[in-house]
């Protein structure tokens, strides 16, 4: 499915326009980016943004957490979770 990124969270969770389910909350599959106020969240938090931010993303739900979709993304066919394994 294709949702259009609204907001990003942090460096591996972002808030889509249109819901999936009953969220529009979606976690990295596979990433575990710096949360808020720890060391190295401004980057990795830019980094994402830079990546997808306002862009309309391809989102492969592999799971649940909480109340957000964990899914793999891709972005111009090219991975999100690969790109920011690297």
């Amino acid at each position: 499915m294709r949702r259009t990124v609204k907001k990003i969270i942090d460096g591996d969770t972002f808030i889509v326009g249109r819901k999936i389910g009953n969220t529009n909350k979606v976690r990295l599959a596979g990433i575990n980016a710096p949360e808020r106020h720890q060391f190295g969240e401004k980057k990795a938090t830019n980094r994402l943004r830079g990546m997808i931010g306002g862009k309309t993303v391809t989102i492969k739900p592999v799971g649940r957490s909480f109340d957000r979709i964990v899914a793999n993304v891709s972005y111009q066919r090219k991975s999100v979770n690969k790109r920011l394994r690297k």
